[in-house]
């Protein structure tokens, strides 16, 4: 059995918590940098594509790939934005990255900078995590006085300015084209694709956009190989990958693990089992945006292929676990409330369908639904799902059409009962 550590938290009130420069120089901080900058960029991007490395947001792209398609032939200003808008339910690993050990996210900037030939690099906050905005705002600060932004780095020739965008707490900004409209002042938006941010990104010019815990591996690929990190995890799925987990486990918590570990060991190991030792009943792999899972998927692999062939996702790697008294109808609309606020309103589907399904499920979960109501379900989440602008609209229905393939039983007990029978006298007030 693999052990599996706990990633370790300072206390907050310990002096130096943040991860200063001096510390993070200490473990080897900014080695990687200087190796790349004597590199040609290349020889960088080749190398992030050989390591496999995929993208820690979401969607899994492989990183070096992304990078290869900024034109070469581009003349002007080139943007690496770093997202940091985490605000999936249930997620809560680049918070812990970024007020941990600030340095290594923004070494990974700097090397990606330098390899698609990015002179600025935004990195986009999530508006609500003020402490972190803080301790990167220092951060940055401590990379400047060290000459690691700002010009003519380490007698390179390459310049690069680091600005720190905070967000105003839109979910969708997490979407890297509506990311880029909130950094030009503009309502967060999805924009319509292609053409690609490689492309067309931030002020129209060739932009990458990266997740935090993608940029943090990027020094490591870089000093040890891409055939270091190709050898941990699975050959699709390789590198290590950090699992937020909470929801009724012993010990909720960030685990950094090599991909490819099962459910199970997740679970059972390195969250210490369900709370109470409970039966388990549900599981969300991959943040509120993925589907919903059942105990007879606990033994599959946790790479992104074999959670997409079960018919969910990886997502932003929160794992929410449910145990044997968690009410599924209860625990969809929970959700489905949430993109319900959060849907910018674009897409006419995304906009109303989300209302209409909530109405619907408040409707069975207070005892007055009614059996065509399963079927109306499915309608109106099958007239979003793929006709949307950005995956918000998929996002927002996976939880309804999961919690009906794998508990539609539940939802005729609410109806046939009357009620919840799990919460008989729940009082719901309508969100709208």
């Amino acid at each position: 059995m693999v052990s599996y550590e706990k990633i370790l938290t300072k206390n907050m009130d310990t002096p130096g918590y943040m991860g200063t420069l001096p510390e993070y120089r200490a473990t080897g901080g900014y080695t990687a940098f200087e190796k790349a900058l004597k590199m040609p960029p290349a020889e960088i991007i080749d190398i992030v594509k050989k390591s496999g490395l995929r993208g820690r947001g979401g969607a899994g792209f492989p990183t070096g790939v992304k990078w290869s398609f900024i034109p070469k032939t581009h003349v002007g200003q080139r943007y690496l934005c770093c997202n940091a808008d985490e605000s999936e339910p249930g997620t809560f690993k680049d918070r812990q990255l970024i007020e941990r050990d600030p340095h290594q996210m923004l070494e990974g900037i700097g090397i990606a900078s330098y390899a698609i030939g990015a002179s600025v690099a935004y990195i986009y906050i999530r508006g609500e995590f003020d402490l972190g905005a803080k301790i990167i705002e220092s951060a940055i600060q401590e990379a400047y006085q060290a000459k690691f932004f700002g010009k003519n780095l380490l007698g390179s020739g390459f310049n690069l300015e680091v600005i720190l965008h905070r967000g105003a707490g839109a979910y969708i900004c997490g979407e890297e084209t509506a990311l880029l409209e909130s950094i030009e002042g503009k309502r967060g938006k999805p924009r319509t694709k292609p053409p690609f941010p490689a492309v067309h990104g931030l002020y129209q010019a060739p932009t990458v956009v990266n997740n935090v815990e993608t940029l943090a591996n990027v020094p490591y690929i870089i000093n040890r190989g891409a055939e270091w990190y190709a050898s941990i995890g699975t050959p699709k799925s390789p590198g290590t990958r950090i699992f937020s987990v909470s929801g009724h486990v012993k010990r909720p918590g960030n685990y950094e693990v090599p991909l490819g570990i099962t459910l199970r060991e997740m679970i059972y190991t390195c969250a210490g089992g369900i709370r109470n030792d409970k039966a388990l009943k549900a599981i969300i792999p991959g943040g509120a945006s993925a589907a919903f899972l059942t105990p007879a998927h606990l033994d599959t692999p946790m790479d992104f292929e074999a959670i997409a062939q079960i018919g969910s996702m990886l997502g932003s790697g929160g794992v929410t676990v449910m145990d044997e008294e968690t009410c599924m109808v209860q625990a969809a609309t929970n959700l489905l409330e949430f993109f319900y606020h959060e849907s910018c309103g674009k897409c006419t589907p995304c906009r109303e369908g989300s209302s209409w399904i909530l109405q619907v499920l408040h409707r069975i979960e207070r005892g007055t639904g009614r059996a065509s109501d399963l079927d109306l379900l499915e309608t109106l989440c099958r007239r979003i799902e793929g006709v949307t602008v950005c995956a918000f609209g998929d996002a927002e229905v996976a939880p309804v059409l999961s919690t009906l393939k794998h508990f539609k039983e539940e939802y005729v007990a609410h109806i046939e009962g009357r009620g919840c029978p799990f919460q008989p006298n729940v009082e719901l007030v309508m969100a709208h």
